[in-house]
C-alpha cells in the first residue's frame, strides 16, 4: 500500500473557544504540580519543621509509588463505558479527591510529621494521577488529526504554564502587598486551587465534547504493557520523556538553592527568575507547536532539545549579583520549555492511534499512563538531588556559609546534570517511526474499519 492509497478522514478543526475550555483545568493542576517541585519541599522543611533530608525521602517515596497509580488509572479508563464519556467521567471522579488532599497539604500546621506528609501526598497524587490522566486522553479523542493534535497540545502547555505563573504570583503578590508572609501566601496558593478546581471542570464539560469513538475490545493490563514496550515508538517517547522530566525537575527543585547560594540573589529575585523563565516558555508555546505542523513533532522536539541544553548551560556562566543580566538570561533559558510537554504528549496520541489498528484493542488510557510514569518517575529522582544535598550536609537557610562541596555539587546538579539529560531526550528520538504521512494512512484505515464496524452493529 502506497502512502498515498488512502485519504485521511476530515476531522472537525476545534474552536479557540473549545480548546480553551478543553485546557482550563490545566490552570488549576499546574498550580498543584508546580508547589510539588518547588515549593512545598522548601515550605515542609522551613516551616513545618521537618528536615530536608524527610521532605526528600517523603517526596521521593510517595512518587515511586504513584508511579505504580497510573497503569491503575489508564486500565480503568480503557474498560470504561459512558455516554458522557469515559474520561470526562473519570475526570468528575478525581476532582474531590485531588481537592481534599490540597486542603490537607496546602493548610498543614506547624509542627506535623513525616507520617502526615507522607499519607497526604499519597492521596494527593491519587486524586491528581486521576485528573491529568483523564484530561490527556480526552484531549486525543478531541483532536485525532496529527497536526491538529500539536495545536490542541499547545493550548494544553500554555494553560499549564499560565496555572504556574498564577502559582508563582500568588505568593510574591501577598509578601510585596503587605498581605501576609510567605507562609500565607502558600495558603493562598491553595485557595486558588481549591477554587478553580471545580469551576474549570464545570467549563471544561460543558462547552468541550468527547466525541465517542468504535470501542476496541480492551486490553489485558500486564500482556499490553509489555507489548506496548516493544514497540520502537513507545520506547522512543517514554526515554524521551523521562530524560526531559528529570532535567525540569531539577531545575524546579533546586532553582533557589542555587541563585541564592550560587549568585547571591535573595528569595524574590530568585522567584522573579522563575516566573520569567515560565512566561518565556508560554510565548514560545505556539512557535514549537508551529515548528512541528513544518518539520514534523520528533524533529521539532530534538531541535527543541538541543537548543533547551545549550541555553541552560548558558545559565552558569550569568554574572553573580547582576539582576538585570540574570533576568535576561533565564527568560531566554526559558523558551524552549513548553516543547517537551506538549509535544510528547501529541505524539503519544498519534501512538495510541497506530496501536489501536494494528492490535484492535484500545490502549489509550494505558499507553497516557506510561507517559505519566515517565515524567512523574523524572521528578521522582529529581528529588533525590534533596538528598544527596543533604549527605553534603549542604544548608539551605539564606545567606549561610556552605562548604566548598556542597557549593561544587549544588552546581553540578543544577547545571552540569540537566544540560547532558537534554542532549540525551534529543539522541532518544533519533529515526523516529510515526511521521505525518504514516499517522495520515493509520487514520484512514481506522476509518474504514470504525465504519465498518458500525455497520456491523
Amino acid at each position: 500500500m502506497t502512502d498515498a492509497a488512502l485519504p485521511a478522514p476530515a476531522a472537525p478543526r476545534r474552536s479557540n473557544a473549545v480548546l480553551a475550555a478543553f485546557a482550563g483545568p490545566c490552570l488549576p493542576y499546574a498550580a498543584v504540580g508546580l508547589p510539588l517541585a518547588v515549593t512545598l519541599p522548601a515550605f515542609y522543611s522551613q516551616y513545618v519543621g521537618l528536615s530536608l533530608g524527610a521532605v526528600g525521602t517523603a517526596f521521593l517515596a510517595v512518587r515511586l509509588i504513584d508511579i505504580f497509580f497510573d497503569p491503575v488509572v489508564g486500565w480503568g479508563m480503557d474498560r470504561t463505558r459512558s455516554k458522557w464519556g469515559p474520561y470526562r467521567t473519570w475526570l468528575t471522579i478525581g476532582t474531590p479527591v485531588l481537592m481534599l488532599a490540597v486542603w490537607a497539604i496546602f493548610f498543614v500546621q506547624p509542627g506535623a510529621g513525616f507520617g502526615y506528609l507522607f499519607a497526604w501526598l499519597l492521596v494527593l497524587y491519587l486524586g491528581f494521577s486521576i485528573t491529568t490522566l483523564a484530561q490527556l486522553a480526552w484531549g486525543a479523542v478531541l483532536a485525532p488529526e496529527y497536526d491538529q493534535r500539536s495545536r490542541l497540545y499547545g493550548w494544553w502547555q500554555a494553560a499549564n504554564i499560565v496555572g504556574v505563573l498564577i502559582a508563582l504570583f500568588i505568593p510574591t503578590l501577598v509578601m510585596k502587598l503587605g498581605l501576609g508572609t510567605y507562609e500565607d501566601g502558600v495558603r493562598d496558593m491553595g485557595w486558588f486551587i481549591l477554587i478553580s478546581l471545580p469551576l474549570t471542570l464545570l467549563v471544561a464539560v460543558l462547552i468541550a465534547p468527547e466525541p465517542q469513538t468504535v470501542k476496541a475490545r480492551p486490553h489485558g493490563a500486564l500482556k499490553a504493557w509489555v507489548a506496548l514496550f516493544r514497540r520502537q515508538a513507545v520506547r522512543k517517547v517514554l526515554v524521551c520523556d523521562l530524560y526531559l522530566g528529570i532535567a525540569p525537575g531539577i531545575t524546579g527543585a533546586l532553582l533557589f538553592f542555587y541563585f541564592e547560594s550560587i549568585k547571591g540573589f535573595d528569595r524574590g529575585q530568585s522567584q522573579i527568575f522563575m516566573v520569567l523563565y515560565f512566561v518565556a516558555g508560554l510565548i514560545a508555546a505556539p512557535f514549537w507547536s508551529w515548528l512541528a505542523v513544518r518539520l514534523g513533532k520528533d524533529r521539532a522536539l530534538q531541535i527543541a532539545s538541543l537548543a533547551f541544553a545549550v541555553l541552560y548551560a548558558a545559565v552558569g556562566f550569568l554574572p553573580a549579583g547582576n539582576f538585570t543580566v540574570t533576568a535576561i538570561g533565564l527568560f531566554i533559558a526559558g523558551l524552549p520549555y513548553a516543547a517537551g510537554l506538549l509535544l510528547t504528549r501529541a505524539m503519544m496520541a498519534d501512538v495510541a492511534d497506530e496501536v489501536r489498528l494494528e492490535t484492535g484493542e484500545d490502549r489509550m488510557g494505558l499507553l497516557f499512563s506510561l507517559l505519566s510514569l515517565t515524567t512523574k518517575a523524572g521528578y521522582a529522582i529529581s528529588v533525590g538531588t534533596l538528598i544527596i544535598l543533604g549527605w553534603v550536609q549542604y544548608n539551605q537557610t539564606p545567606g549561610a556559609a556552605n562548604s566548598a562541596l556542597a557549593l561544587t555539587t549544588l552546581q553540578v546538579l543544577f547545571l552540569a546534570v540537566p544540560t547532558v539529560l537534554l542532549v540525551a531526550s534529543a539522541l532518544a528520538l533519533k529515526a523516529y517511526p510515526l511521521n505525518a504521512v504514516r499517522h495520515a494512512q493509520v487514520r484512514a484505515e481506522l476509518a474504514v474499519r470504525d465504519a465498518a464496524a458500525e455497520v456491523a452493529a
